[in-house]
């Protein structure tokens, strides 16, 4: 019901349990029960639905907008990257998380299989950010991020997939970092915990794909080929 839009998987959970989704003619109220929509027939207050058709939009997410499948706020008022997307139709949710004051490349679908590829962490898609840190970064501060640093919590960060100066100056140094790894706000976490807090935060890429060429807070469709091309990155079957 969620991917049909109908509503969100915990009010779709409640409709099942009070017995207001028939399957085949037949009341469903056990949780969990897999359905075919391209051959069984589900049906919710008494009206038939069917699954949505899967999008797949990439977004060059601007700064100061959460992350967030609300339509418009979320509930400090803040501007979701959903309301970005005012002409389509499906209900979609962004995969993943950039900080409200992070930009750049973020994924938007109602595929969850995809979502589940690029967020779960075994499969290791990897992203690349543009990071802009405090200060110079020496020798020790750069050996520490590419080997892996002790975070406030005890979380010890797996070593970089890649690690590059960009640009330096006398005041920051801004660096282009792989990660495999998606640690709650991890980057940020990085930067205090060898002592140079990061400034600005630009994801460039999951996996192949970019944002190139679209503004802040524009977004285009997803080919296929960068579609299957992420699934595949991630060990995962093409969708449908």
């Amino acid at each position: 019901m969620a991917a049909a839009g109908i509503a969100s998987r915990r009010r779709a959970e409640e409709l099942i349990v009070a017995g207001r989704v028939t399957v085949n003619g037949r009341v469903v109220q056990t949780l969990g029960v897999r359905v075919d929509p391209q051959r069984d027939r589900v049906v919710v207050n008494g009206k038939p639905i069917a699954a949505e058709r899967r999008v797949y939009f990439v977004m060059n997410k601007p700064d100061e907008v959460v992350c967030s499948a609300e339509m418009k706020t979320d509930a400090r008022g803040r501007p979701t990257v959903v309301s970005l997307l005012k002409a389509v139709k499906e209900r979609i949710y962004p995969v993943g998380r950039l900080d409200f004051h992070s930009r750049g490349v973020l994924i938007l679908t109602n595929d969850g299989v995809l979502a589940a590829a690029l967020t779960h962490p075994r499969h290791a898609v990897p992203k690349t950010y543009h990071v802009k840190f405090q200060g110079r970064l020496d020798e020790a501060a750069l050996e520490a991020l590419g080997r892996g640093v002790t975070l406030e919590d005890g979380t010890v960060t797996r070593p970089v997939e890649e690690l590059s100066v960009i640009k330096e100056t006398d005041t920051n140094t801004w660096a282009q970092i792989t990660l495999r790894q998606g640690l709650y706000r991890q980057i940020r976490r990085m930067g205090e915990a060898i002592g140079h807090p990061v400034l600005k935060l630009i994801r460039v890429a999951i996996g192949n794909l970019t944002a190139d060429g679209l503004a802040d807070g524009e977004f285009r469709p997803m080919t296929p080929t960068e579609v299957y091309d992420l699934l595949a990155m991630a060990g995962v079957g093409q969708a449908d």
